[in-house]
């Protein structure tokens, strides 16, 4: 599969690289990262990552704004997206071939060529594995901004290791990465920067969220406690995991208004919840999912499948 892709790569001048929307250090850091990769490698190639920019975010980069005509003959590749209603810039499907790279589970197929592993920490990781293909075969190598990119991607969607989708392969992987010459420290400065703005969020999380006997859990953070946190929806995404520390707690939800619409997080410590999350439009891991709702009687509609999920 590493080298259908990698054939693609070479095989397209114009190359503009997708990820999701409401985008996390894994989406910038995969789509980046292999924006860089290509850059690095084939220097006469235009390649664009793109999509709406995230402030908190701009620690790993801002993304490109391009014109539609850009699309015509390119090689469009969507990193980090499992479903494709989460792509961000529907402008995706303009390019002549694209290119699906992904850890979620594949229920939505979409893609001329599909690469997902949902063994893998992250798609940092598999971007790395697709360097190392690129390295025995073409002689790629890779920049050190790369590095700090997939480095930034990993470390982000395993929460610094410590989540279990962190394997030995990760460890490996990252043990490659920090060879490079970039500033780890710069770089945890910038994920403490990300987060900072929500540990009073969390503080008010454990004081205010419901369990039902079953071990459902349910937290509602609106636009009003975003506003007393001065935190963005993004940032108190960051928070979803907490509530696995809770003693009883099966499967939870956290929703997190937006100005049109509330963020679905779902998490699970047993109890399989990405089919629910494809019902609300969304999609993600067994365990870890997210989908989107445009009331809270739909994001209620929700919850009450999460109950039945856990009894």
């Amino acid at each position: 599969m590493q080298r259908q892709i990698i054939d693609k790569i070479e095989q397209f001048d114009t190359i503009i690289i997708h990820r999701h929307v409401r985008p996390d250090p894994d989406a910038y850091g995969s789509q980046m990262g292999l924006q860089k990769l290509i850059q690095h490698n084939y220097p006469h190639k235009r390649v664009y990552a793109v999509g709406e920019h995230d402030q908190s975010l701009s620690f790993l980069g801002e993304p490109d704004v391009i014109e539609d005509a850009t699309y015509e003959n390119a090689l469009v590749i969507v990193t980090d997206t499992a479903n494709t209603e989460r792509v961000d810039d529907v402008r995706y499907t303009e390019g002549a071939t694209l290119i699906k790279i992904d850890h979620h589970p594949n229920d939505d197929v979409y893609g001329d060529i599909v690469w997902v592993d949902t063994t893998a920490s992250s798609v940092s990781e598999l971007i790395f594995d697709l360097f190392e293909v690129g390295a025995a075969t073409k002689a790629w190598t890779l920049p050190d901004e790369g590095a700090r990119l997939l480095y930034a991607g990993i470390v982000g969607d395993t929460g610094r290791f410590r989540y279990p989708s962190a394997t030995l392969k990760t460890f490996t992987t990252a043990g490659k990465l920090i060879t490079y010459n970039f500033d780890r420290e710069a770089l945890y400065n910038g994920m403490y920067e990300l987060e900072r703005n929500v540990l009073q969020l969390q503080g008010y999380i454990y004081q205010n969220f419901t369990m039902d006997d079953n071990g459902a859990g349910r937290m509602d953070i609106t636009r009003q406690v975003l506003e007393k946190f001065n935190a963005t929806a993004s940032e108190a995404s960051l928070l979803v995991s907490v509530l696995g520390n809770v003693k009883g707690m099966k499967a939870w939800v956290m929703f997190i208004e937006e100005a049109d619409s509330i963020r679905i997080r779902l998490r699970s410590k047993g109890p399989t919840i990405n089919g629910l999350a494809k019902q609300f439009g969304g999609g993600g891991h067994p365990l870890a999912a997210g989908a989107t709702a445009t009331t809270w009687a739909e994001a209620d509609a929700s919850y009450l499948a999460l109950q039945k999920i856990c009894q």
